[in-house]
């Protein structure tokens, strides 16, 4: 299979390239809107340097990774579609509800495969929740606490910072993931989100909301919170992480995706850090799209879903800023 990268703006496109590569996929190409940013890129990871899309698609491929700036997000996908090619595109889908329908519908029309990058779907400790809480052990749920905190991600990209570009800080950047992961676990999308934002941390690096608390209201009385903030520091041993933790009926199930690691202190900067040693999402995200792909089915993540992680994000950017809770509804 032979797969594309349309723009490497986003930092997981670092790591998707290795995962693609490591599924026996060909990285045929890579393009960008900035050619300083796309060059150095390619020359980093040893992928050809191709001057446009229409190069790109030219050179033939089959899949392309959307890791452009979030506003980039609906041209870059409407170019893919119309080459009949399919997509895996970075999270959230686009910064306005008008972009990430149009994103869906322009990829429904075309027939071509629309995956968004939720990796923590392949997370084997959230599976093994998944599992748990459809078997019904732990009966009826009633409440969830989930955190998807970061560091200041400026040094990845100053594009993060930027409210056009990103449509937002850290509530767009984080809010999706653990919005998906209740998706997949509840069946059920919330009724009414409510949310606050402030940039207390870090305000003199950037405008945008640097802090982020969501709550999300659901028909049958759930109800879950995500702290959704950058406030890991520099110094941190890594760049963030995702927890939940649910109470049911029955008892209560916790789990922290990233806490396999081995502590390390030294190096040249004589830094803490934690060396992860467990199994590797982003490669499971990624084996799922290409064979998605090859079988010519509907990937595990569906156009849906990032539509609907999108939305619960956008709508909690409305209600921080007018300080009411918004009703959500398909």
């Amino acid at each position: 299979m032979r797969v594309g990268f349309l723009s490497p703006a986003h930092v997981h496109a670092d790591a998707y390239v290795a995962n693609v590569r490591a599924a026996g996929a060909d990285v045929v190409g890579v393009t960008d809107d900035d050619t300083k940013r796309g060059v150095r890129w390619s020359a980093e990871h040893g992928v050809p340097w191709m001057g446009s899309a229409d190069e790109l698609f030219d050179a033939g491929v089959d899949a392309v990774v959307v890791c452009s700036e979030t506003a980039h997000h609906r041209k870059h996908v409407e170019r893919a579609a119309a080459a009949g090619v399919a997509v895996l595109c970075e999270k959230p889908l686009a910064t306005t509800e008008d972009d990430a329908r149009a994103i869906v519908d322009t990829c429904t029309r075309s027939q071509v495969t629309l995956m968004t990058a939720f990796p923590m779907r392949f997370s084997p400790p959230l599976r093994e929740v998944a599992s748990t809480i459809a078997s019904g052990t732990m009966g009826r749920l009633y409440a969830c606490t989930g955190t998807n905190q970061g560091e200041l991600p400026l040094h990845h990209g100053a594009w993060f910072g930027d409210p056009v570009l990103a449509g937002g800080g850290a509530l767009m950047d984080h809010t999706v993931h653990v919005a998906d992961i209740l998706r997949w676990y509840l069946g059920q999308d919330p009724v009414e989100v409510y949310a606050v934002t402030n940039n207390l941390l870090h305000r003199e690096a950037t405008p945008v909301e640097t802090g982020a608390l969501v709550m999300l209201t659901y028909a049958d009385g759930f109800f879950a919170t995500i702290d959704a903030s950058w406030s890991r520091p520099p110094a941190y041993p890594t760049w963030g992480g995702l927890t939940v933790e649910f109470v049911g009926e029955h008892g209560v199930v916790d789990v922290d995706a990233f806490s396999q690691q081995l502590t390390i202190y030294g190096g040249t900067q004589n830094q803490l850090s934690w060396l992860p040693w467990g199994s590797d999402a982003n490669q499971g995200l990624i084996d799922e799209f290409l064979a998605a792909v090859r079988e010519r089915r509907t990937p595990a993540v569906t156009a849906d879903d990032g539509l609907a992680a999108t939305r619960v994000a956008l709508a909690a950017l409305r209600s921080a800023e007018t300080g009411a809770p918004i009703p959500f509804s398909r």
